[in-house]
């Protein structure tokens, strides 16, 4: 048996690539969240001391691939079920001529403002900022 490492979030102890679909597609509506993460731009995880955050309704993003890469906007609607976010600005024509939202998967975008309305949303950076210190400190001894 081979070892499957300390990822964190493993969903299946499986190595079949149609357990990890299986597992992908039917997961949790809070595993999902997890999953929907995006990395913070250098200037925010030089602030804030962490690399990645689960992407919100209200943060700014810039996308990094795709058609639309280099185009920032707001966070209009994050879609846990889809696994995609929807972004201000990002839009194409239907046939009828009506604008809809493209969707897009939170690995291909960067935050570069983060929406800080919400308190616990600090608290999450505050306590995950100290655990990465303290990993730090432990890798040094």
């Amino acid at each position: 048996m081979k070892d499957r490492g300390s990822s964190g979030m493993a969903l299946t102890e499986s190595f079949q690539p149609r357990r990890q679909r299986k597992a992908l597609f039917t997961a949790p509506l809070h595993a999902r969240r997890k999953m929907m993460t995006a990395p913070l731009s250098k200037e925010l995880r030089e602030r804030y001391g962490i690399k990645r955050l689960p992407v919100r309704k209200g943060d700014v993003v810039r996308i990094v691939r795709g058609s639309y890469a280099g185009m920032e906007g707001k966070v209009n609607r994050v879609d846990l079920r889809k696994m995609r976010i929807y972004i201000d600005g990002i839009t194409r024509e239907r046939m009828d001529g009506t604008p809809t939202f493209v969707p897009i998967h939170p690995s291909k975008v960067v935050i570069i403002k983060l929406d800080l309305s919400d308190k616990e949303r600090g608290k999450v950076i505050e306590r995950r900022k100290g655990r990465s210190e303290e990993e730090i400190e432990k890798k040094e001894e």
